[in-house]
């Protein structure tokens, strides 16, 4: 019997752990095999290679269960005789829909280490296999729940021992070295396992060693990586120990909890740059915290984010939506965590995600939701459709300027002046009057933003100065002369004269201004004067201001 073990992962880069795993699990069964593809990729080609085959297994989520289906189905209809097998998270709750479906087989609910063992060894029987949904004589079956998988059992798998190791550079790479989450957020699948279980440390090191021999990036899928004390300092220190120059590793971390020899540790031993920590703060509001059983001390939370920002990229997240959370609570909570200045802050919209306790408590908030994946929120007693557009236009502009690092300056400047929630709603708003929010070349960033800031701002040189200067450092070769145009000729020769400037090799935009660049970005001041600006150009790398010192022009 053939057997394909399969994902449509979301980008090519992303890579699937649950097939993996499942692979290495069942490698020496005869017939097994495992392949990767996307949801964006033509689906004719997807179909045509999995009809080879008898069973074909894919892992669901939200973000590929709208294609694995139309998938699933075109396989059925090009080769009836090959069984639909889905599992993952999509598919483990509040599946009779899906299993309803003609062209859908089985489903595997929850792990599916040990019922996908028992499928290869048992099937066609399947009566007895433990945590399978199934069909027979036009009636849903759903066998008992299997006992829980012994993850002593991963000792000496290694996921990725069979890909290719040339492409494991140009992936993200997953790892778990735990299951389970000790929170009991409702809006989070993994509040429902509130019993963490490591790996065996030999197996999480083995992988951890392959990957960073032969990856990149490295993402740690454990909910909150920093539960226990030694163990987080014991693997950050075999990462030190190990690492690669290329590598990079993210964590998920509850900031509030980590503890002060981690902190240490990190300030002694990390150098600057090798991790990244996803924080996932969501609101600021302690009223909606609590009523989706979330605690959260944001003081210290914060304070935390800041004693590891020398050290530390850090990724935010807030998500919109929860109840009792209202217009003006979100803006507070999106002003407060922008102060930290994260190099991205994510802004999701909350998502009723199957199995999930808020959306089976959806009608006492008057939630409505959209009833397909993702399932995002569409209104609540507390925010209109109206209010809920308008922040995904203040989102596209936040990830489009601050998260693509577009006008880094600016919006710095923005947040101790204005209110940068407002400041980014007004501008989305008008980035999609403008321009399809998909559809926009790097110099439209620019042109509305500017167009924008003359409309709301007239008065405020200081602002539409530091959008120039945004501009001006984005690119790697001088740019076409916008928003601020550069000193005299006469000027220009004297300075580069002055400072010596290599114009064999480099270029050079020297930019005149009424206030102190340096004072501004190290200090925090607006000192106005008439002031000049040197950029340099080296048409590798992303321009830069050179001098150090600003003097006056007379």
């Amino acid at each position: 019997m053939q057997i394909l073990l399969t994902t449509l992962n979301a980008k090519y880069i992303h890579t699937n752990l649950a097939i993996r795993i499942l692979y290495q699990l069942n490698k020496e069964y005869d017939g097994l095999d495992w392949k990767e593809f996307t949801i964006n990729e033509d689906q004719q080609p997807v179909v045509d290679f999995c009809a080879n085959y008898d069973i074909v297994a894919f892992s669901c989520y939200i973000w590929n269960i709208t294609q694995t289906l139309q998938v699933a189905q075109q396989i059925k209809q090009k080769n009836p005789t090959t069984k639909i097998l889905l599992g993952g998270p999509e598919v483990s709750y509040e599946y009779n829909d899906i299993i309803a479906l003609d062209y859908v087989d089985f489903i595997i609910v929850g792990e599916g280490e040990t019922p996908f063992n028992e499928l290869l060894h048992q099937y066609p029987n399947v009566e007895s296999i433990a945590g399978l949904v199934y069909k027979k004589d036009g009636k849903t079956k759903e066998n008992k729940a299997p006992a829980m998988f012994e993850l002593k059992n991963f000792e000496e798998i290694m996921p990725y021992a069979d890909d290719d190791i040339d492409t494991l550079k140009t992936k993200v790479l997953y790892i778990e070295t735990s299951r389970g989450c000790p929170y009991k957020c409702e809006f989070c699948l993994a509040s429902l396992d509130n019993k963490v279980r490591y790996l065996p440390n030999n197996t999480i090191k083995q992988t951890l060693l392959y990957m960073m021999q032969h990856g990149k990036v490295v993402k740690f899928l454990d909910r909150t990586f920093n539960i226990k004390k030694d163990f987080t300092i014991d693997i950050f220190q075999f990462i030190l120990d190990n690492y690669q120059p290329q590598n990079v590793f993210q964590f998920e971390i509850t900031a509030d909890i980590i503890h002060p020899d981690i902190i240490a540790f990190i300030q002694e031993k990390v150098p600057v740059g090798l991790f990244r920590f996803e924080i996932g703060i969501q609101t600021v509001n302690q009223k909606a915290n609590l009523q989706v059983s979330r605690k959260q001390n944001f003081d210290k939370t914060k304070k935390i984010i800041k004693a590891l920002d020398n050290k530390i990229e850090m990724h935010l997240d807030l998500i919109v939506g929860l109840a009792l959370d209202e217009f003006e609570d979100i803006k507070y909570s999106f002003e407060e965590v922008f102060k930290l200045f994260a190099p991205e802050l994510q802004l999701g919209f909350l998502k009723f995600l199957k199995g999930t306790p808020i959306r089976d408590k959806y009608e006492q908030h008057g939630f409505v939701f959209d009833p397909k994946p993702p399932y995002q929120i569409i209104r609540s007693n507390y925010l209109s459709e109206d209010q809920l557009h308008q922040i995904t236009l203040l989102e596209h502009a936040l990830e489009i300027y601050w998260n693509k690092k577009r006008t880094v300056h600016t919006l710095k400047y923005i947040t101790e002046n204005y209110s940068v929630f407002d400041f980014l709603l007004g501008l989305g708003t008008y980035f999609s009057n403008a321009k399809d929010l998909h559809k926009y070349t790097l110099k439209d960033v620019y042109e509305i933003i500017f167009q924008y800031a003359e409309k709301q701002f007239p008065n405020d040189v200081v602002l539409k100065e530091l959008i120039a200067i945004d501009y001006y450092l984005q690119h790697k070769i001088k740019p076409q002369i916008l928003f601020l145009h550069e000193i005299s000729k006469a000027e220009k020769n004297q300075l580069i004269e002055q400072y010596s400037l290599n114009i064999a090799q480099y270029r050079y935009i020297i930019l005149p201004l009424h206030f102190n660049y340096n004072l501004l970005k190290e200090e925090n001041k607006i000192v106005l004067n008439n002031y000049h600006l040197i950029i340099q150009y080296t048409g590798t790398t992303r321009a830069v201001v050179i001098s150090t010192e600003f003097a006056e022009i007379n």
